[in-house]
């Protein structure tokens, strides 16, 4: 979810679900230590609970930026051990440590001594060759014994020669019953699945054999999911009734990151997958893209966007 999930997105995320955790992109530990901390990870207090997503594998330096993070305020601190890209793999971090299972548990075991608030990993199934037995089995016994607090499993494999990123979403196939084994045999270690999670309804499927469901892209593209979190999982109303009531919460934070200099294009272009399949949709996202994008676009810009489809709404119950 590098260059999604940012804190502008969260803001959006979390005015549709009060309980949902939400985590940030994954930061470097040398960026967290070295670069602008507060462009990087800095976050508003509205976002919490907000995990903080580090790549890396070197144990002293993620254990310095998880105490960092820590004292930002984050709640969470997860060390990504899935990410299949070009750029991890030439740090020889992200899913390429899922061949290193004793270096992950040692980079667990230094965070978990720097920080008091809790340490999970984000893993695949295995990489390219892999028996996905052995090596989720190889890992998660690793970071268990290094006293992680939850893993959730991308219930892929990741192939990091021969498939692009993009390719490895869909290929090879998902298999959720590996992660099923997984919590079975480790019943006292939380355990979340991610991958290819899309529809609410499926969501319950899987919390009948985990802990815990993660959904990343599809939360993404069609952000409305999140107005089921705390209804389906919770048994809580959501935060606001639909996408218009979430837009009106959001104008506040719009108006006083406008005031600092920012651009409104820094919220607008996680809106796109609003309203999918709506009358007006289309317009509302041409709208988006011709005027929202501009040096000076206001919250009158996006208000117009957001009329395209209000109108239709508006006619349909005027019909």
């Amino acid at each position: 979810m590098m260059d999604w999930t940012d804190r502008h997105c969260r803001v959006i995320h979390r005015l549709m679900s009060r309980r949902a955790r939400l985590y940030t992109e994954m930061v470097t530990a040398q960026a967290v230590i070295r670069g602008d901390r507060q462009r990087l990870i800095g976050f508003d207090a509205l976002e919490h609970p907000v995990a903080l997503q580090l790549g890396g594998n070197d144990p002293a330096l993620l254990a310095q930026a998880a105490r960092i993070g820590a004292d930002f305020g984050y709640d969470e601190i997860n060390l990504n051990c899935g990410c299949p890209s070009d750029r991890v793999q030439g740090g020889a971090f992200g899913a390429c440590l899922m061949r290193e299972p004793a270096l992950v548990g040692d980079c667990v075991a230094a965070m978990k001594a720097a920080v008091s608030i809790p340490v999970t990993v984000k893993c695949r199934i295995g990489v390219d060759d892999q028996d996905p037995e052995a090596a989720l089995d190889a890992l998660t016994a690793s970071v268990a014994a290094a006293g992680v607090d939850a893993l959730v499993v991308h219930a892929r494999k990741a192939w990091l020669q021969g498939l692009s990123p993009k390719e490895n979403r869909e290929v090879p196939p998902l298999d959720y019953e590996r992660a099923y084994r997984l919590k079975s045999a480790h019943p006292d270690l939380p355990v979340a699945i991610n991958g290819g999670i899309r529809a609410p309804e499926e969501w319950a499927g899987h919390l009948a054999h985990l802990d815990g469901v993660m959904v990343g892209r599809e939360a993404y593209q069609n952000p409305e999911t999140l107005l089921q979190v705390d209804p389906l999982l919770f048994g809580e109303a959501a935060p606001v009734a639909d996408a218009f009531a979430m837009l009106e919460a959001l104008e506040p934070h719009l108006a006083v990151w406008l005031e600092s200099g920012g651009r409104l294009h820094a919220f607008t272009r996680h809106l796109v997958g609003l309203f999918p399949g709506r009358p007006g949709a289309r317009q509302f996202r041409r709208h988006l893209a011709e005027h929202c994008v501009a040096v000076g676009a206001g919250i009158a810009d996006l208000r117009a966007a957001v009329d395209h489809v209000a109108r239709h709404d508006r006619e349909s119950v005027a019909a």
